[in-house]
């Protein structure tokens, strides 16, 4: 059975779930260990929506 697609799917506030920051961390790491670059991780991370806190 092929994919659901939609160009008109919304995603709703309550649908968001943040991740603890353990797991953000760890998912930061293993993204720029598979990173051909410093551009596809950046990418990466904020398609994942770990991207880190700039102060």
């Amino acid at each position: 059975m092929p994919a659901k697609t939609s160009d008109t799917a919304e995603i709703a506030e309550d649908d968001i779930a943040t991740v603890a920051a353990e797991t953000a961390k760890s998912a930061r790491r293993v993204v720029a260990a598979y990173a051909t670059d410093a551009d596809e991780c950046r990418m990466l991370l904020s398609m994942l929506g770990i991207s880190p806190d700039v102060v």
